[in-house]
């Protein structure tokens, strides 16, 4: 079959490399991709929130089923500008219609679903700019840290731990009144702190059965030990030592059916991905929030370790037919890290040549803001490349990882040397 993958990062040259294994594939084309996507498929010049440029390559290149990469254009609506044109309804997609993405668009949204439908998840308020002068009132009685979320997409950097509730009310104020994050914090979330272990679970559903796939953690401060500004994600390990069968048997029964079951009764039809993030709060999980879409970098650890045909699964969710399908997941381990340009996640460098990707021989190389040049590879976005090493062994999966990440060479690079060490020390 063709397939269309729509996005342009690691994630995105993660799918192109497990979905280019499968004997299902025909064609991949990919937009807009990447220079990594461009070895495994075609890149196509238009971006993915295209929408009539996105209908006009279905029909082109005979499209069977197209796989939504990132959280905005599922946001947005491509699912069901898709469904709209009366001539593509046998096409598959893999994400939901704007309906069910509002799961991760709206904060508010997905707050009011957990407590609807029983999802456990930390106690929370929502404020507006007309609600601001109660909102700043009710930060004033809150325990410390305090957790303020923008409502919309941020990018992964509209969440702020506050320390004291001076810097609380700052950016509650900064939020609200500046619009530090534009429409994104026309509504602020303030939420309880939940002290704990944080882990990610993903989900593919076809919206009555679901499979789990591989769970992990994921790093999101730009420095060593967690220090620093919030940024996309700084790299991830898989699987993760506390994720116990009992843990992860909870996770089923108090939030991934509870989801599922929520979805069906509020008549939201769901065909795709639910990431979850967790933290494992005194053994019990408590939802952090939901994605729409597989998070990143953890797809780069996610994957290599699915070793059943993905396409054949996103097929199977697509159509509806999950429950025919099974899922094989490796015992190795996985460890995934990110180079970043010089300034990221503030304002960074662009536009710097790369060298050594040829010289990487023990990990997987995936593109994440880079682009093509007069023949060479350039970067082009905070997050450059993903490095992911796979080994029987955690340490030699860090080793190989870590390895790659000082292999690849441009100005102003940066990377974390601390990911998956915790892990490391939890298991020893």
């Amino acid at each position: 079959m063709n397939v269309l993958l729509l996005g342009s990062g690691g994630r995105e040259h993660a799918f192109a490399w497990k979905i280019s294994q499968s004997p299902l594939l025909s064609q991949l084309y990919i937009a807009p991709g990447n220079p990594g996507t461009a070895q495994l498929g075609m890149n196509l010049p238009f971006g993915y929130s295209d929408f009539t440029a996105i209908v006009e390559a279905i029909r082109t290149h005979q499209i069977e089923l197209v796989i939504v990469g990132p959280e905005e254009p599922l946001v947005k609506g491509v699912r069901d500008f898709i469904e709209s044109q009366e001539d593509l309804q046998h096409v598959g997609i893999v994400g939901p219609g704007a309906l069910g993405a509002q799961l991760e668009g709206s904060k508010d949204f997905s707050k009011n679903f957990m407590h609807a439908h029983g999802v456990p998840t930390a106690a929370s308020k929502t404020f507006t700019k007309e609600t601001g002068e109660e909102g700043l009132a009710y930060l004033a009685t809150q325990s410390l840290p305090i957790v303020l979320k923008a409502d919309g997409l941020a990018a992964g950097k509209g969440v702020i731990i506050a320390q004291s509730h001076a810097e609380a009310e700052k950016a509650f104020k900064e939020m609200i009144y500046d619009a530090k994050f534009g429409e994104a914090s026309s509504k602020v979330v303030v939420e309880q702190f939940l002290r704990g272990i944080e882990l990610s679970v993903f989900v593919l559903t076809d919206g009555e059965n679901y499979v789990v796939l591989p769970e992990a953690k994921d790093y999101k401060r730009i420095g060593e030990n967690d220090e620093g500004l919030n940024t996309g994600g700084m790299g991830a390990v898989s699987p993760v030592p506390f994720a116990t069968e009992r843990f992860m048997e909870l996770v089923k029964q108090k939030v991934i059916e509870p989801t599922i079951q929520g979805l069906k009764s509020e008549n939201i039809p769901y065909q795709g991905f639910i990431f979850i993030g967790l933290m494992n709060h005194e053994g019990e999980p408590y939802v952090i929030e939901y994605n729409a879409r597989m998070g990143d970098p953890e797809t780069e650890v996610v994957l290599p370790r699915i070793e059943s045909d993905f396409l054949s699964l996103l097929l199977a969710a697509a159509q509806g037919n999950l429950k025919t399908e099974s899922l094989q997941i490796s015992n190795q381990y996985a460890v995934t890290t990110m180079v970043v340009a010089g300034g990221y996640p503030e304002d960074y460098r662009k536009g710097d040549i790369m060298s050594g990707i040829e010289k990487v021989e023990e990990a997987l190389v995936f593109h994440a803001g880079t682009r093509e040049q007069d023949g060479q590879i350039v970067t082009s976005g905070g997050r450059v490349m993903a490095l992911t090493g796979t080994s029987n062994t955690l340490e030699r999966a860090i080793q190989k990882s870590q390895k790659a990440a000082q292999t690849i060479q441009f100005e102003g690079k940066n990377f974390r040397r601390d990911i998956g060490l915790d892990v490391l020390r939890y298991k020893s």
